[in-house]
């Protein structure tokens, strides 16, 4: 499938839903060999239908990323497969406990916060993406142009009350995409974050449990709207995978119609 990534190889976490999944078929429709990472074949599978039905070239791999020998096998294994890795997106995050997963953070003073669901945040969060970042490193280095997209948070950045764990672990990835840029420009990997707005699964799981929130959130968003998974989510991640944004490295893109507005 000819476009601007065509030949280049990209694994995308939390693929088979969401964003997730609009990065994965937005990336393949430019020429990527995506693998598709998901904890559920079953969304894996509905991902590479997508793809498939567009041309495009994708592979599942059942993936929890808070489990490190899972990250190594996908990494291993789109390696393998392809032959390189010149593009990571990590996209997934995990929200209650490991014994009581959630679809949202689950809204909790910081003075009562559950110790496992920040654990739990963590894992999944900042200590996956580093753990994918350093697993990648090796291949994104060899291949001249690698490229890193990893995942903040509006939330994070004006510390949404009730969301201690997701509002740090958020933050601490913008920290972490900075430092790799700093330290691997000189290879000619790139990294960026994207904080989103965007129609997710989780964004539109908050929105059924807290319409009224949700309500006056979008209210605060200068275009009236949550983004699209592929044509606001996807497409912004096709950019910075490919060579136009080379020169791009260190920020944070706001796909949020405006939301987070500073002067």
């Amino acid at each position: 499938m000819a476009g601007p990534l065509e030949g280049r190889t990209a694994i995308v976490t939390g693929a088979g839903r969401g964003i997730g999944r609009g990065i994965a078929v937005e990336l393949a429709r430019e020429g990527a060999q995506v693998v598709v990472a998901s904890r559920s074949q079953g969304s894996i599978d509905e991902t590479l239908a997508e793809i498939a039905a567009d041309g495009g070239i994708g592979v599942g791999q059942v993936c929890d990323v808070g489990d490190r020998d899972h990250i190594e096998r996908a990494v291993a294994g789109a390696v393998d497969r392809f032959g390189g890795l010149e593009i990571l997106v990590n996209n997934a995050q995990s929200f209650g406990t490991a014994e009581q997963p959630a679809p949202t953070p689950v809204i909790t003073p910081l003075e009562d916060f559950n110790d496992g669901e920040w654990d739990r945040t963590f894992a999944t969060g900042p200590t996956a993406t580093y753990h994918f970042m350093k697993a990648a490193f090796p291949h994104l280095k060899a291949s001249g142009a690698g490229r890193i997209i990893n995942f903040g948070s509006y939330w994070g950045q004006v510390g949404y009350e009730g969301s201690a764990a997701y509002n740090a672990a958020k933050e601490a990835i913008r920290g972490l995409t900075r430092t790799a840029a700093r330290e691997w420009g000189r290879y000619g990997i790139t990294a960026n974050v994207i904080n989103p707005a965007i129609a997710s699964d989780a964004l539109k799981s908050f929105v059924a449990n807290q319409p009224e929130q949700a309500q006056r959130a979008v209210e605060t968003i200068p275009m009236r709207r949550y983004g699209d998974i592929y044509a606001d989510g996807g497409r912004l991640a096709v950019f910075l995978a490919s060579d136009d944004a080379g020169f791009l490295t260190g920020m944070t893109f706001q796909a949020d119609g405006g939301l987070f507005m500073a002067p």
